[in-house]
């Protein structure tokens, strides 16, 4: 490793700062680290790593979407009134944007996409930017996406928007349509309204995992035995309460909020009766919630 490279790693290890920077901060001064902290903390760089040790709970998600594919992206802030700032919002959509044009997005990490390169630069580098301007602590926190082909549809809503693909909560449905109309558009508009207010796991049970379907099967039986219930007539009880559990978390059981004589599958299938549309993957953000 040449005296510069390990100049720029140390470096970057004492400041956080990305590789450019800290490469110009060396060039400047005779590749004397300590005066190169300076100079970085002169422009805010260094000052910027130091905040990104603070706590992040609030931000955005931002929806964004091509031809081929949809990203769902969250980055968080420090506070809510960061979060509405028009700059960390205008930085939310470059991000977005930047992620529409990796290839091989749907199998990348969020620190191999940190450092991709865009316009020169790093997608870290343009956080510590961003860090700077805002004062606060900003982070990419997760990054989803769900393909598409010609046989399908993406359909997208955002609730408590601050633009009209940005807000803290955020779906992308794809189905499968033979026509794509108004009222297909509408009806999966509606579809994804329906997840963001009861914000179900999976499609269906067989999408959850086995593990979380027995954790929740051991709660329940051991609360139905706290009752004092005869064992014989313990699992018919469970059978019960399994069933309710899988109409709170799983899409095609719970009861559709536009109709709740009727299950969300019973509803996608009146529908399909006249236009052919066969849901195949959704994504659920919403600000925080990592388990969703």
């Amino acid at each position: 490793m040449s005296d510069l490279i390990s100049s720029i790693k140390h470096l970057r290890e004492l400041t956080g700062v990305g590789y450019l920077d800290c490469k110009e901060a060396l060039k400047e001064n005779n590749n004397d680290v300590e005066k190169s902290i300076d100079f970085l903390r002169k422009k805010g760089l260094a000052k910027a790593s130091k905040k990104s040790s603070r706590e992040v709970n609030e931000g955005a998600i931002g929806v964004y979407l091509n031809d081929t594919s949809a990203i769902m992206i969250e980055i968080n802030t420090e506070t809510d009134f960061a979060a509405k700032n028009e700059v960390f919002l205008d930085f939310l959509d470059q991000i977005g944007e930047y992620a529409l044009k990796v290839d091989n997005i749907s199998n990348i990490s969020i620190d191999d996409f940190l450092n991709k390169i865009f316009d020169g630069r790093k997608i870290s580098e343009y956080f510590l930017n961003i860090i700077e301007k805002i004062g606060e602590n900003i982070v990419l926190r997760r990054l989803s996406v769900i393909n598409k082909d010609s046989k399908s549809e993406i359909y997208t809503y955002t609730h408590n928007a601050y633009r009209q693909n940005v807000g803290k909560i955020c779906v992308v449905l794809k189905a499968e349509v033979n026509d794509s109309n108004d009222e297909t558009n509408q009806f999966g508009k509606n579809l994804c309204m329906h997840i963001a207010a009861s914000k179900p796991l999976a499609l269906e049970t067989k999408g959850l995992d086995a593990s979380f379907i027995e954790k929740e099967k051991e709660i329940q039986k051991a609360t139905i035995k706290s009752y004092g219930k005869p064992d014989n007539i313990v699992e018919k009880i469970l059978e019960g309460k399994m069933k309710k559990f899988y109409s709170e978390v799983t899409l095609f059981n719970q009861p559709y909020i536009f109709d709740l004589d009727k299950t969300v599958e019973k509803a996608i299938s009146e529908f399909s009766s006249k236009h052919s549309f066969n849901i195949s993957q959704f994504k659920l953000f919403v600000l925080g919630i990592l388990w969703l």
